[in-house]
């Protein structure tokens, strides 16, 4: 079991498809004389309105045009996998960390545990829900944490069925930041087991913030895009927060993934920011130590954003 949820799961997926409110975008990773390369990626646009990313409301909107645009970048990537990893906006489900200071001996009786503690919180009946959930830190005296996602099943099931029109069928369904931490801990090894450390995924609708300890998620806090946001700010006060709460001595490092939407002057701004903010190296998300580029590929930030999902569900197996 990796150590973050998924929503569905079969054998590792060698291709992944992440559906945004902009885009579609398709990585294909091969393995080469022992080492991971990206072998093809594309990525098409969508038009406005067609998916709109939300917890408790309709996404897709014009299943016709996502269909469409995943067939598109199917065509233009040159494989034809039938099974993908899916990736969708981590405003689609509710990311949640639940403690037990005992934990139930059979996994029935876990999982039922899980869901009454979480039902509190979804805002829709969790009868109606996909509810996936793993292992997080061990606490003292036998207790632990875990790391729940739930989902409306509906609206994931409206993904699923626009990929399926594709003639692609999702084995895999998870959250985009879930998968960037799996990048991280796959691309740095130990050097992302051994001290706390902080990513911060930008995207056009939301901003995520996770705090990673030993590999587990012991922070993870979404919100809104908004205009009069400080982001700089949320960074510092989770930094305070990792500080009081979790009894943190600072992070090691800051990973930020997706600034390059703002384009590049302002995702360097933003870096030195939140460098001078917290008082720790920024660096963006860069997976190529994991997954090599051919050498026809230029990877500029834009190109290391977009395909960081996607590579990352690819790489969730691998996470040790």
């Amino acid at each position: 079991m990796s150590p973050l949820p998924r929503f569905l799961s079969n054998r590792p997926p060698s291709a992944a498809l992440e559906i945004t409110a902009r885009r579609v975008t398709i990585a294909v990773v091969s393995n080469h004389g022992g080492s991971r390369v990206l072998s093809g990626y594309a990525s098409e646009p969508l038009p406005a309105g067609a998916v709109e990313p939300a917890l408790n409301a309709a996404n897709v909107h014009d299943a016709a045009a996502l269909t469409a645009a995943i067939r598109r970048a199917l065509d233009n990537v040159g494989v034809r996998p039938k099974r993908v990893a899916l990736v969708l906006p981590d405003i689609v489900g509710k990311l949640s960390l639940v403690r037990f200071e005992k934990v139930p001996a059979k996994i029935q009786d876990l999982d039922q545990l899980i869901r009454w503690q979480v039902r509190k919180a979804a805002p829709f009946k969790i009868e109606d829900a996909q509810v996936a959930w793993v292992p997080g830190s061990a606490l003292p005296d036998g207790g632990r944490e875990y790391v729940v996602i739930v989902a409306r099943r509906d609206i994931v099931e409206s993904y699923e069925r626009a990929c399926e029109g594709a003639g692609v069928y999702p084995g895999i369904v998870d959250l985009a930041s879930i998968n960037l931490v799996n990048a991280v801990l796959v691309t740095q090894g130990s050097a992302a087991l051994s001290a706390d450390w902080l990513l911060v995924h930008v995207a056009p609708e939301y901003s995520t913030l996770a705090v990673v300890r030993g590999g587990d998620v012991v922070f993870f806090r979404t919100r809104p895009s908004e205009q009069d946001e400080n982001l700089a700010d949320l960074v510092h006060q989770t930094a305070m927060y990792h500080e009081d709460r979790l009894g943190g001595g600072g992070f090691s490092r800051v990973v930020l993934a997706g600034a390059s939407i703002r384009g590049a002057d302002a995702a360097e701004r933003l870096r030195r920011e939140l460098e001078e903010r917290v008082g720790t190296r920024v660096d963006a998300l860069d997976f190529r130590g994991a997954v090599a580029l051919r050498d026809r590929i230029a990877a500029g930030p834009e190109l290391l954003d977009s395909l960081a999902p996607a590579i990352g569900v690819i790489l969730r197996e691998r996470v040790a």
